[in-house]
């Protein structure tokens, strides 16, 4: 019987939890297993890891073979390289102490730099923090300043609706003022009208009587006419 290492799934929808196991490679994936290893939670960060290491490398011992995600696991927590220790320890190539110091220093170092990436997130995490907190506090000023503009603007409005009714007055005066001087120019007019009729019909009467006169003179000139060859004949007689 084949065995093989690898994740059993978990958990809700969207926030998976996995199960590290030793089982038959003809299970199903979530099927039946024949022991537990420990357990993958991929939902915080850096990802939660819990292995029994011994265990683990027993397997491995075992013959079992590690799903790849599940060798990716077992490489993280050390599991590959005690392995790897345990075989050299075997054919003799070091003591077991030996391999014991070299698996505590490689530890050591991955949990330094776990630690590390740890302080850098939280870093990363405060530093987002602060930035929020800015533009939170920048968005909080500018809805301020809009406001108080807003309100400037409505006082603005409220004197100009306030002056409007005072200019409408001003304008009905004026108006007013207007046509009190119309009638009174109109009713000046209407009393001067009268003489103006007057020497127009004056007018008239002289230009009816002209014409007499011209008749008159012509009449005159007609008898003077007539008159002056008597005058010469009489003179004419005189003399004979």
């Amino acid at each position: 019987m084949s065995v093989k290492i690898r994740l059993q799934r978990h958990g809700k929808k969207q926030k998976p939890f996995y199960w590290i196991v030793a089982a038959d490679a003809r299970s199903k994936r979530d099927g039946k297993y024949l022991e537990k290893l420990g357990t993958y939670n991929p939902n915080t960060n850096p990802a939660t890891i819990e292995l029994n290491l011994d265990q683990a490398v027993q397997w491995l011992h075992n013959g079992a073979q590690p799903t790849d995600t599940a060798k990716a696991i077992l490489s993280y927590k050390g599991a590959l390289l005690k392995h790897h220790l345990d075989g050299g320890v075997r054919k003799g190539a070091l003591t077991q102490d030996q391999a014991d110091a070299k698996l505590a220093t490689w530890l050591e170092s991955k949990a330094g730099k776990v630690d590390s990436k740890k302080e850098g997130l939280t870093k990363a995490q405060a530093d987002a923090k602060v930035k929020a907190l800015k533009a939170e506090k920048a968005a909080n000023e500018k809805r301020a300043n809009a406001a108080i503009e807003a309100a400037k603007v409505e006082e603005v409005a409220e004197v100009i609706t306030e002056e409007a009714p005072a200019e409408e007055a001003v304008a009905e005066t004026e108006e007013t003022t207007e046509a009190v001087a119309e009638v009174a120019t109109e009713e000046v007019v209407a009393e001067e009208a009268p003489e103006v009729v007057a020497e127009v019909a004056t007018e008239e009467v002289v230009a009816e009587e002209a014409p007499e006169a011209d008749v008159v003179e012509e009449v005159v000139a007609e008898v003077t006419t007539e008159e002056a060859p008597a005058a010469e004949e009489a003179s004419e007689e005189t003399e004979a």
